[in-house]
């Protein structure tokens, strides 16, 4: 496995930025034959030539280019955790935010828009499943987790998890199927209805309902994804289960209709943290604009 020379690799960096060895050196305060030494070893240790020469400019070749992206990356990371050990704002700070795969995606974007366009802010959303993330979470290899769920603690792991906002459910459809407004449970027996999975709390609340009411829909599709949930309604037949904010753009357009708010089924939104002796700056923030509706639990 190569050891890389952090040392090696910050020269590299000048030299593609300069696109010369002497531009460079100028700036280093070193000789251009030594820096062409070193940009030698890095090269040799790579296995790939880093710059094709063209003229008297220094050009990066493909293996080049891919060094360079994660050489800034590699130096941005090092100035974050001096800037975070030391209390301080990096001048490029990073925020990674794990979302499973059931939470609405306009949800998302109105939670994390005021990061949206910052020049000192980069964004690093991932999705999954819960389990996964919050084992990422647990490794620091994210800094918070979006769920439809809280997360009970335990001693192992103490989670914090804040409810950021409750959305009332809906029974939406089409607008051109025409289809009455619908009477809540009655009309669900034997409707074509296009549900949230069982990994759902939103689910298996319909379904203790619907139990309870004596109704069976005819189910056409389960859907983990809220936004495959959202082109199903807009595309099939069926009667989709979602919070209104999910469909929101096509509520507001005219392609869905709202057909019945369903009594008592809400969906919850909450954002999952652990204690943090060095906190991103950026969730603090985040969090601290976020509409919350309830305390930590």
């Amino acid at each position: 496995m190569i050891a890389l020379n952090y040392h090696h690799l910050r020269q590299f960096r000048a030299i593609a930025r300069a696109g010369s060895l002497t531009g460079a050196a100028r700036r280093l305060n070193v000789a251009p034959s030594a820096l062409s030494i070193q940009l030698r070893a890095l090269e040799e240790a790579l296995g790939h030539a880093l710059f094709d020469r063209i003229g008297r400019r220094l050009i990066l070749t493909e293996a080049g280019r891919i060094a360079l992206d994660h050489a800034e990356t590699i130096f941005r990371t090092g100035d974050e955790l001096v800037a975070r050990l030391k209390g301080q704002a990096a001048a490029q700070q990073v925020l990674r935010v794990g979302a499973v795969a059931t939470l609405s995606r306009n949800f998302q974007l109105a939670l994390l828009r005021p990061l949206l366009g910052r020049a000192d802010v980069e964004l690093v959303v991932r999705s999954g499943s819960l389990a996964e993330l919050l084992a990422q979470l647990a490794a620091h290899t994210l800094d918070l987790v979006l769920s439809n769920a809280a997360v009970p603690r335990d001693a192992e792991t103490p989670w914090q998890s804040l409810l950021l906002d409750q959305q009332p459910a809906s029974l939406v459809g089409r607008a051109r199927d025409r289809r009455r407004r619908l009477r809540f449970p009655a009309d669900l027996d034997g409707l074509p209805m296009l549900l949230p999975s069982h990994a759902s709390s939103l689910r298996a609340a319909f379904d203790l309902v619907t139990e309870q009411a004596g109704v069976r829909p005819r189910i056409l599709a389960e859907v983990d994804d809220m936004a495959m949930l959202r082109l199903l309604a807009r595309e099939g037949p069926g009667v989709a289960l979602v919070p209104p904010v999910v469909v929101r753009d096509e509520l507001a357009n005219g392609t869905l209709r709202e057909l019945c708010a369903v009594p008592g089924l809400t969906e919850s939104f909450y954002a999952v943290t652990l204690g943090r002796r060095f906190p991103n700056p950026l969730l603090r923030d985040l969090l601290a604009a976020a509409p919350a509706t309830a305390p930590r639990r």
